[in-house]
């Protein structure tokens, strides 16, 4: 299996790459920026790209999403994020954004297939309306949910404490052992987060 990371943007955003094998195809995820980098990791396994999944849809993480000419899957409650600059909060930090790839919309418990990869949606609403966390076997992608002792950020347009609470509880449903590759910052764990984290 093939998972790495590649730091992008301003924001240090966490893109991964997820394949099968060398020369497999492969799964992009919240690609937000430095397409060059991006494509530079996919050329060195021989890989080729067929899915884009934004866990959210703020410009950190959705900005490269035209450059691979692939479809972009986003949750529902995201998916104006794709083409409304206001949503996608890039009018917010000065560069008006919008973009144009084709989306599929997401929903909660939704599987994501590539090959043997199968990703479950799990839908956990308060940084954004339609974040989402990605659970591929013992790991969770957590996007900006839940971060390495900390949690999304609330205060944002659009955002929901309330709902950010009831999908950290979500998540601590899940069990200790389950690895975390949040959006941005260091790995953890459910278990590591359980007992570490000031926000749980």
């Amino acid at each position: 299996m093939i998972l790495e990371t590649v730091v992008v943007g301003a924001y240090q955003v966490n893109c991964y790459i997820l394949a099968e094998k060398e020369g497999s195809q492969a799964i992009i995820i919240d690609p937000g920026e430095d397409y060059n980098r991006i494509k530079k990791v996919i050329d060195k396994h021989k890989l080729t790209p067929k899915i884009i999944i934004n866990t959210h849809g703020h410009i950190d993480h959705i900005g490269a999403n035209d450059k691979f000419g692939l479809p972009v899957y986003i949750h529902k409650d995201d998916a104006d994020c794709i083409s409304d600059s206001k949503r996608n909060m890039s009018a917010f930090l000065g560069s008006p954004s919008s973009f144009n790839s084709k989306i599929k919309t997401l929903n909660d418990k939704d599987k994501i297939e590539l090959g043997k990869i199968s990703l479950e949606v799990m839908h956990t609403p308060g940084h954004t309306p339609g974040s989402v966390c990605l659970k591929f076997d013992d790991t969770v992608f957590t996007g900006d949910t839940l971060f390495y002792e900390g949690i999304g950020r609330t205060d944002f347009p659009y955002s929901d404490p309330e709902k950010m609470a009831q999908s950290i509880n979500k998540l601590m449903g899940l069990p200790d052992n389950i690895k975390i590759l949040p959006g941005h910052g260091q790995a953890s764990s459910i278990g590591e987060e359980r007992k570490t984290n000031p926000f749980i």
